[in-house]
């Protein structure tokens, strides 16, 4: 008895040691992943990820080719939806959430046939915005603001229920007249048709700000106004690291309005933020995919963000942010994809009365 005793333990502390084993030599060699991507080549989202892909490829085991699939269309549903339905459990399919994929879930937009819950984050990037104007409307910077209050402004947006519902949000509490032209599929098509002069007022995430727009400050065609913020670990708005010299929206709001941060309405745009910019860009898989594969993505991605380079390539790429990995990671995703009723109903009365949603 005890020599079988002896036996079993020794089986069950080999088998523990091959699976420990296992969770590491998870190996995608002459394999292909498919990052599904659910917007246009070359907005924000699309350069985050093509900033991470060819990273995240060398620190994999076997060094697999990484493909970003652009899938735009319904503010980034019809691809979040797709990933639902098709990705593979052998984590040779991943997915690249992001605002706008986050926003119609919190809304209960009928259009989504996906559940967070069902998705485990192995990377949170926070990310921030700045919103920029013509230089065509006479203005030099955020103290001419007031030059903005009788003017027309037009917004190229991917819709009210897209990351686009936190600007729309924001340019009414500023009590701008700004009529959005809807039907863009995503940033990169806002901004176009800012420099194309069809659109007089555009914001960009972090990283198509820095690559994008910021050539385009030094030919003054474009006039930043300020930036989002980010949340200090209080929750309180502060000014984003990196753009310093930006105020933030609360800021501008305060002093614009002379109303305080705990306006209904304003509250109602932070919980926006927060579940939107904190974790804004999310790389997921299937929560049912097994734990080694989870494991070596969460250990490939360690490298990269731990490499010598890295803080150096992602401040030009991406803006002075934290980029976080493991179980933080999808705590976080866990935070951003959740909203209390009270503001979920605000907002929603707010897209019904001024933007004809209907829920």
């Amino acid at each position: 008895m005890k020599m079988i005793k002896t036996l079993v333990t020794s089986g069950l502390a080999l088998g523990m040691l091959i699976n420990t084993l296992s969770a590491k030599e998870v190996d995608f060699e002459g394999k292909t992943i498919e990052l599904i991507m659910p917007y246009n080549a070359g907005g924000g989202t699309d350069k985050w990820g093509r900033f991470y892909a060819p990273l995240l490829s060398q620190q994999l085991p076997g060094k697999p080719n990484i493909i970003i699939k652009n899938m735009p269309g319904g503010g980034s549903t019809k691809g979040a939806n797709y990933f639902a339905e098709r990705a593979s459990k052998d984590g040779l399919t991943i997915f690249a959430s992001s605002a706008s994929t986050q926003i119609p879930f919190l809304l209960g937009d009928e259009r989504i046939k996906y559940d967070f819950k069902d998705w485990y984050a192995v990377l949170t990037s926070p990310t921030g915005g700045v919103v920029y104007v013509s230089d065509s409307l006479g203005i030099k910077d955020i103290n001419d603001f007031d030059k903005l209050k009788n003017a027309e402004l037009k917004f190229g947006s991917q819709g009210p229920t897209s990351m686009d519902l936190i600007p729309l949000l924001a340019f009414d509490l500023l009590e701008l007249n700004v009529q959005p032209v809807f039907g863009m599929k995503g940033r990169k098509e806002g901004r176009l048709a800012f420099l194309r002069g069809e659109t007089n007022i555009d914001f960009q995430t972090s990283s198509a700000y820095l690559k994008e727009v910021v050539p385009a400050l030094t030919k003054g065609k474009s006039i930043p106004l300020f930036s989002w913020g980010v949340l200090d670990n209080d929750g309180n708005l502060q000014r984003d690291p990196s753009f310093p010299e930006l105020p933030h929206f609360g800021e501008v709001y305060t002093k614009v309005t002379g109303k305080s941060f705990d306006e209904e309405s304003f509250k109602a745009w932070k919980t926006l933020f927060t579940a939107s910019f904190p974790s804004q860009k999310m790389l997921v898989l299937p929560k049912d995919v097994s734990a080694d594969v989870i494991e070596t993505y969460e250990n490939a991605l360690k490298k990269v963000v731990s490499a010598s380079d890295f803080k150096e390539k992602s401040e030009i790429h991406l803006g002075t942010y934290e980029q976080t990995i493991g179980e933080k990671a999808n705590k976080l995703k866990d935070t951003a994809t959740t909203v209390n009723k009270k503001d979920r109903d605000w907002i929603r009365n707010w897209l019904e009365v001024n933007h004809k949603v209907k829920f």
